[in-house]
């Protein structure tokens, strides 16, 4: 297994539609302000966050369950460029870009070091071959205060590795679940 350069990532972008939206560079600012990069970068490609939020919130005290999740326990935020994740809460998002991951590889999805370093973790779990949509992103806040998440700027790594040979069977074969999500997705079965 090999990891990917930024050549072969630009190249997959714009040969085979591989992230869209996509940026062959890294960008620092917009309209003549900093912003936490996002864009391709030397190994990998850093993926920003849209301004759609589900918030989770123990206003129903009930139990987080993943074979049964209530929709209930997240709250809808959208339009501000940003979110505010209470202390010791988590909240969900969606990629801008849209991902189609060819069947020889797979990614693995890092937090970059701003938020990591503010006590924000990114939990993004493997784009696994011939998956494709929008990534649903989870963002932990791990401190005793509440925690912003900007929308449109970067928020976590994507690597790329390539396999030397092809699955046998690849998401897309056994009819993976999140195969196609176009939202913010909660858990299901």
């Amino acid at each position: 297994m090999s990891i990917k350069s930024d050549k072969w990532i630009r190249k997959m972008a714009i040969e085979k539609g591989m992230i869209e939206p996509f940026e062959p560079n890294q960008v620092k600012e917009t309209n003549g302000h900093k912003i936490i990069s996002y864009g391709t970068s030397s190994y990998g490609y850093d993926i920003r966050c849209a301004d759609e939020f589900k918030l989770f919130t123990n206003i129903n005290t009930t139990i987080v369950d993943p074979k049964d999740f209530d929709p209930n326990n997240f709250i809808d935020i959208s339009g501000k460029g940003y979110c505010i994740i209470p202390p010791n809460s988590f909240a969900l998002a969606r990629t801008i870009e849209y991902f189609r991951i060819p069947r020889n590889i797979l990614t693995i999805c890092l937090g970059k070091s701003t938020y990591a370093r503010c006590g924000i973790i990114v939990n993004v779990t493997p784009f696994e071959p011939e998956w494709e949509g929008y990534v649903t992103l989870e963002f932990s806040n791990t401190t005793p205060l509440p925690a912003k998440i900007y929308a449109h700027e970067g928020i976590a790594q994507v690597l790329f590795f390539e396999s030397d040979e092809v699955c046998d069977i690849s998401y897309k074969d056994r009819g993976g679940k999140y195969q196609g999500q176009t939202g913010v997705t909660p858990p299901r079965t």
